[in-house]
This record gives C-alpha cells, structure tokens and sequence, in this order.
C-alpha cells in the first residue's frame, strides 16, 4: 500500500515513462489479440466513457489526458500493489484475483472506492525498484483506493456489462 509522498514519488516517475514513451516491462504477458465480440464491446465502452466525460473519439489532447490518470491513481489517497511470488505458476492468478475481489468488497464495505488499473502495471520493473520490492516478485495488478468523488464526472460512468443469460449455459 502506497500514499502521501512515496506514492507522488512513484507518480512523477510513471508519468515520467509514459510521457518519454520508456519501453515497459509488465510482469505478466498482455493478450496479443482479443476475440471480434470482446473487441468490439471494449470499442464500445471506450467511447461511452469519453462520450460521459465530454471527450470527442478523435480529441488526442483529452484522451491523452485521460490515459496519464491512470499514473496520478485518478486523484485517489492510496495505491495498492499487489504482487505475487514469480515461481509460481499461472494458476496462482486466479487466488489473486480471489483475493483482489475480497479487497475490493471489504473496502467498498467501508465507503471506500476502488479502480483496477492494469495499465500501471507496464512498469512492474521501475514500480518495484521504488517500491523496495524484489525482482522474483510478480506484479499483478494496481488499485487505487479513495472515498468516492460524487461530483466526478468519471464515477457517473457505469461500464458496459453482459446480462447472465449471455454467457451462461445451464445443463442437466
């Protein structure tokens, strides 16, 4: 867990990567493709997105101003890093996302606000040399966690989610 001055720190460096364009280095591989319907309703959420905060699809200055949130944590307190031991296997993604999940509800049980944020992730390397994190461990994933902004535009956004009978398939 990240706030105050160590995570303002590792703020300015982010910022400081994306912006020079630095090469990344996540720790866990990003899908080289994805399927056309996964594709298309990431199209389709994206522009809602911008649409709900007021950004034109072809505005570069504004999606570009979106995207550097990501490395100021969107304003919020407290950044959470989660890591796991590199030699295990990829099984162990999936205790991990059990427990980010728990995380999540458990804060959001608290009043407390949360936003997954893979993209942060891209600098696993530099985020784990700040950070005093040794290098045999994974990173996984990037929250920040923060009491919600009622008046930000951005949390009035609700994403694009499949109803049940979508993707379930019931057999007896």
């Amino acid at each position: 867990m990240v706030s105050g001055k160590k995570k303002d720190e590792l703020s300015r460096k982010l910022l400081e990567l994306v912006r020079t364009k630095a090469s990344t280095s996540p720790d866990l591989p990003r899908p080289k493709g994805w399927p056309n319907a996964l594709e298309e309703r990431s199209r389709e959420h994206g522009a809602r997105r911008l649409s709900t905060l007021g950004v034109a699809r072809d505005n570069e200055e504004g999606r570009e101003k979106l995207s550097l949130m990501n490395f100021e944590f969107y304003g919020a307190p407290c950044a959470v890093f989660l890591f796991i031991d590199g030699s295990l296997g990829e099984w162990s993604i999936f205790d991990m996302g059990l427990f980010t999940q728990n995380l999540i509800l458990a804060a959001h049980s608290l009043g407390v606000g949360s936003c997954l944020q893979a993209s942060v992730t891209n600098y696993a390397l530099e985020i784990k040399q700040i950070l005093g994190i040794a290098e045999s461990k994974k990173l996984v994933i990037c929250i920040s966690m923060g009491y919600k902004d009622e008046k930000a535009k951005l949390n009035t956004y609700r994403s694009i989610k499949q109803k049940p009978d979508e993707f379930t398939r019931w057999s007896e």
